[in-house]
């Protein structure tokens, strides 16, 4: 499959993943009912958080950081911090809710990803 496929399917997959866990988080764990957070922001956030990292992490970090290991810490680490300040401005909450939220989104659409990697 080329590269640019995979980023695609990654995308696509990444955007339904942390979106899906976003709301999960936001509505039962955090219990943000819709007169706090509107389901299109919650949307907006899922969307544009995987939107304006993953090209970062597929296309412009390999450019810098020649090692597999390296780019996956330092990418998965950047991206997390990066989210979490996308989710703390987007949404208005805490910086402790929005690392929390990033974390959980961001490891469980990366396990994800390694699970459909090895079936698919």
């Amino acid at each position: 499959m080329i590269y640019e496929y995979r980023f695609l399917v990654s995308l696509v997959l990444t955007i339904a993943i942390e979106t899906i866990v976003l709301f999960l988080i936001a509505r039962s764990i955090f219990k943000l009912d819709k007169s706090h957070i509107k389901d299109r922001i919650l949307i907006f956030a899922g969307f544009f958080s995987s939107f304006a990292t993953l090209p970062y992490l597929w296309f412009i970090f390999p450019l810098i950081i020649r090692s597999y290991y390296l780019l996956n810490v330092f990418g998965e680490l950047s991206v997390f911090l990066i989210e979490s300040i996308i989710y703390y401005f987007v949404l208005k909450i805490s910086i402790n809710r929005a690392l929390l939220l990033s974390f959980i989104c961001n490891i469980t659409s990366f396990l994800l990803g390694l699970l459909f990697s090895y079936v698919f």
